[in-house]
């Protein structure tokens, strides 16, 4: 009777597809519903957001830069790894959009703080579904989920944006062309690179996912190492704003340990399949 009442609230063998959708709808409200509820809070708070956290990159007082300039002074005694100014002026072209991009990054904030509370909502979906063993296993994936997100989020917006942000920003072909950079193209670097360095960051959840299905294995992983090392490397060339190895190992050193952990995750996985075979 239990295990029925568990099942009415999520994937329960009993009931019908029709009935998955139901459940799965209302769950999908929730989630939506606590977007909405974060993003009316940052609408509200936009000025403090723009002003001190999304315009602050920008800055070539921001502290990420401030700190790099400080390790180059002290350690390397030079000033190498001190960032070109990146006090740019900020212009709009597009009668809406300040409107369009007050209501973007709303929504971008409200899906960032809701994120743990969605998961939360999609585990409730998931979980009757699952076998006692399969449920045990993969206790506390919130819990990482989320510190992984939020890790990464911080290490995309302290690192990555205003690296990119500084490149970008300080990009010349010729003196000739002056950089007027566009309030629209600025949010969306600033963003874009921010949120996906948030999902690069589940690499170990997405190997533990598919390792569990059987489709990714860590001999895999290990024969493609020195090819996904090649990527990290570029990766980190192309966002690092000069060709010193200390900024570009900033961001390849990072990626390189989630690339390590995702192998040690799968090969735990593979493990446990084999003692549950004996």
């Amino acid at each position: 009777m239990a295990q029925e009442d568990e099942n009415t609230d999520g994937l329960g063998a009993e009931m019908s597809f029709l009935q998955h959708l139901e459940v799965l709808r209302w769950h999908l409200i929730r989630a939506a519903f606590a977007i909405l509820v974060f993003a009316i809070g940052a609408f509200i708070y936009m000025e403090y957001i723009f002003d001190e956290i999304l315009l602050a990159p920008k800055s070539s007082d921001f502290v990420t830069f401030r700190m790099l300039c400080r390790f180059s002074r002290e350690v390397m005694g030079n000033d190498a790894m001190c960032m070109a100014s990146t006090d740019i002026n900020l212009i709009n072209t597009d009668i809406s959009g300040q409107f369009s991009n007050h209501l973007y990054v709303s929504l971008v904030v409200g899906i960032v703080l809701a994120f743990p509370y969605v998961l939360w909502e999609i585990w409730r979906f998931i979980r009757p579904a699952l076998r006692e063993n399969e449920a045990r296993s993969a206790s506390g994936i919130i819990f990482w989920c989320s510190l992984l997100f939020f890790t990464g989020i911080t290490f995309g917006y302290f690192i990555v944006s205003p690296l990119a942000v500084n490149f970008l920003g300080n990009y010349q072909i010729t003196e000739q062309i002056q950089n007027l950079i566009d309030f629209n193209s600025y949010i969306s670097i600033v963003t874009v690179t921010t949120l996906l360095t948030g999902l690069v960051f589940e690499l170990p959840i997405i190997s533990y996912v598919l390792s569990k299905l059987g489709i990714l294995t860590p001999g895999f992983m290990r024969k493609y190492r020195r090819h996904a090392v090649v990527i990290i490397l570029i990766t980190a060339a192309i966002i690092t704003p000069s060709p010193d190895i200390v900024s570009q190992m900033l961001v390849a050193v990072p990626l390189y340990v989630l690339y390590e952990i995702s192998i040690r995750v799968s090969a735990r996985i593979e493990r446990n399949r084999a003692k549950q075979a004996i």
